[in-house]
């Protein structure tokens, strides 16, 4: 086998068009092997080939005769010093951390188990019964894709409704989704998917982690697997579990074509992705890629032996070290460009802050993202926290982050629970949480509003369960929040009482309706829109079965909260007032006569200071002035929208609630009522609305021929 000296960037596998140039960082080795297999099923390597150069602690080779397809790995030789964090072994096959393709998953297997805690001779890692038969292999690729015309879409933040799913739970129960489509990539960009997407209203699709992970040999131990897959053994290949395809390389391709079909009917892809630590786990994990070939380098240690641990995951990932630093911008470069993803959800992204201890926000991750021409102008979600002391930075990304707003969820489980004393809290989360996003210059779509997501409840049984039920992980219902601020409404999970259903219904469109007409950047947990169940479980990431694949036999009752769903999309969309770039003023300004945000009793007379800390007050009025924007559109023209007046009644009792008289000659029409109570559509001002009990009305402002746009406040 011919081999040339090559060169040590970019690292990978590079198919060139003549041949395959391979690049392998490692800074403490003494030897880097090319293995070569003649397929993903070989229990032996036909080659082993040493990288004949090492330049700037990159060991390269390029080999001429080598093709897209090929199957490899790597043996790394060196030192094993395991107190000294050393754990070199040829024995082992390594997976390529800059791999674009893993043509076969890790077979579990007795001596895949790393570090014993121990004696160094306990160390199952350096055992011979280790070998090619149950490592992980990758693929070279060739990166070749006709792309045709597609373009992201770039839908403004402002306008933007994200869709969190899981690639395999929302398609491998449709009926209309081809039976060998169903739980992979080709199903998920699929027409009947696609139209139910567009249908529903949203612009854009947060797909749970699409790297290419593992299952947890606990897990499989347990009859389980590791379904969300935040267990990440390779940042550039696709999941191997998602394709439809058997081809070597279909997984690459297929993800493509899903990328270009959903940018096609204008949709986003945002991968949440995983960062913070590695599938290789702890001392006791199995020894995969990282650890093998540069483990004090790739990972955070502890006295050399121990690995810091600021994820729950076993590890952390070592983003003070420059070519970690690399690899992660490496990756995100390239699902953006090569795979044309149009942003990412960082999972316990203060773990990637951390310098020394301490979470810095001004980190070199940060930085690096910020100069960055091309990650820099994608969608950027943080998961604000980790498990670490310290670790919970709601409010303290810097700006052109967006951040999972765990505020606003607590919040609003609590508000619409009937806890009391929260109107100060509602109104501030609801108004966009200026308290955490203005100080530093951000904007209101800073926020990621949600109320449910895949780590929890979801909607349906945050109105069905007060405690979790999670038996079934197999851990005797330890795992899992256990502070869920939730209310079952009268029964502990399902019931035929009427009552109970009944204000369960009206519950659900209470939470998504103030979703929905909330400032910030609103995100549905995918299958809450029909009435997704989890059975009480709220820790479900071990259960690749009914408990997360959405059911799609929808009954009445989900049939018609779907077209809640819709019609509350299709409200936020229309309507430029629930699109606000800008946080609310709350004053009158030189330029606009009118409150842009007022904020009212049930008496209809505007909130006083004491009124705020009334603990016993669980009702609001919210009048947001579509003429008082002060924001101009895309084409420099300001922007006038329709005045729309919410009510919320979080309390178990019907309260009466005087409509104002904003504007003379002005009706209310009535376009909302969660409890599904009005008996007429339009109202005058002075009229007395009943707000039913635990209910969210919407008006908007119709103003006669006569009356002009807007109504100045009267003098004093």
């Amino acid at each position: 086998m011919r081999v040339y000296p090559g060169q040590p960037y970019p690292l990978g596998a590079t198919w060139d068009g003549r041949g395959v140039n391979f690049a392998l960082f490692s800074e403490n080795a003494t030897k880097v092997e090319l293995c070569l297999y003649e397929n993903e099923y070989a229990t032996r390597e036909s080659h082993r080939i040493a990288l004949p150069e090492y330049t700037d602690l990159v060991w390269h080779g390029y080999f001429p005769d080598l093709r897209p397809g090929q199957v490899y790995g790597f043996r790394v030789h060196g030192p094993y010093d395991p107190m000294n964090g050393l754990r070199f072994n040829p024995k082992k096959v390594l997976v390529d951390p800059y791999a674009k393709a893993i043509v076969r998953p890790l077979r579990w297997h007795d001596a895949m188990f790393g570090y014993r805690i121990g004696s160094p001779k306990e160390d199952l890692s350096r055992d011979n019964r280790v070998n090619d038969a149950y490592a992980p292999l990758c693929a070279v690729i060739d990166p070749a894709f006709t792309w045709g015309d597609d373009r992201p879409p770039r839908t403004p933040w402002h306008k933007t409704v994200i869709y969190e799913t899981h690639v395999k739970g929302l398609t491998m129960r449709h009926p209309d989704v081809p039976e060998e489509l169903r739980g992979t990539y080709a199903g998920l960009a699929s027409e009947p998917i696609i139209r139910y997407l567009k249908e529903l209203g949203v612009t854009a699709i947060e797909l749970m982690p699409v790297h290419h992970c593992l299952d947890d040999r606990f897990l499989i131990e347990k009859g389980l697997s590791n379904y969300w897959g935040y267990n990440t053994l390779s940042f550039f290949a696709p999941d191997l579990r998602f394709s439809s395809f058997k081809g070597r390389l279909d997984p690459v391709r297929e993800f493509k074509m899903m990328v270009r079909a959903l940018h096609d009917a204008g949709l986003e892809v945002i991968l949440d992705v995983v960062y913070n630590h590695t599938a290789e786990g702890n001392q006791m994990g199995p020894t995969l890629s990282f650890r093998g070939i540069d483990n004090p380098s790739y990972y955070r240690l502890h006295e050399g032996r121990y690995y810091k641990d600021f994820t729950g995951c076993g590890n952390t990932l070592n983003m003070l070290h420059p070519k970690v630093l690399q690899l992660v911008m490496d990756s995100l470069r390239y699902w953006i460009q090569e795979m044309h993803v149009d942003g990412f959800r960082f999972d316990l992204a203060s773990a990637l802050a951390r310098e020394l201890n301490e979470v810095n926000k001004l980190g070199a991750f940060f930085d690096i993202i910020h100069q960055d021409p091309v990650i820099s102008q994608v969608k950027l979600i943080a998961e604000p926290w980790d498990l670490g002391e310290g670790g919970y930075q709601v409010g303290n990304f810097p700006v052109m982050w967006t951040e999972w707003n765990g505020k606003y969820r607590d919040t609003m489980r609590s508000f619409w629970k009937g806890d009391g004393g929260l109107l100060s809290q509602f109104a501030t989360r609801f108004a966009g949480s200026s308290d955490l996003y203005e100080n530093d210059g951000r904007k209101p779509h800073a926020s990621i509003n949600f109320i449910t997501a895949h780590d929890g409840f979801t909607m349906m049984d945050l109105v069905s369960y007060n405690e979790k039920h999670n038996e079934a992980n197999g851990e005797e219902n330890r795992d899992g929040e256990s502070h869920n601020h939730s209310w079952n409404c009268g029964a502990e999970g399902p019931t035929n009482d009427p009552d109970i259903k009944k204000l369960r219904e009206q519950q659900r469109r209470n939470l998504m309706a103030t979703l929905l007409l909330s400032l910030g950047v609103p995100m549905i947990s995918g299958g809450d829109e029909i009435g997704r169940t989890q059975h009480g479980n709220n820790n479900t990431y071990g259960q690749d079965n009914e408990l997360n694949w959405y059911d799609w036999n929808l009954t009445e009752e989900n049939r018609n909260f779907l077209k809640f769903v819709k019609q509350m999309i299709a409200l936020r969309q229309s309507e430029p007032v629930l699109q606000r770039r800008k946080f609310f003023k709350g004053d009158i300004s030189r330029n606009i006569h009118v409150k842009d945000v007022q904020w009212y009793q049930p008496a209809g007379i505007e909130m006083e200071e004491p009124d705020w800390n009334d603990g016993l007050a669980r009702s609001i009025g919210i009048l947001l002035d579509g003429t008082a924007m002060d924001e101009l559109d895309e084409k420099g023209r300001k922007v006038i929208g329709d005045t729309l007046l919410i009510l919320v009644n979080a309390s178990h009792v019907e309260v009466p609630f005087t409509l104002l008289a904003y504007l003379p000659g002005g009706r209310w029409e009535l376009l909302v009522d969660t409890a599904e109570s009005a008996e007429k559509e339009f109202w005058k001002g002075q009229d007395v609305y009943p707000l039913i009990p635990r209910s969210t009305v919407v008006f908007k402002l119709m103003a006669s021929a006569e009356d002009p746009l807007f109504c100045p406040l009267p003098a004093d």
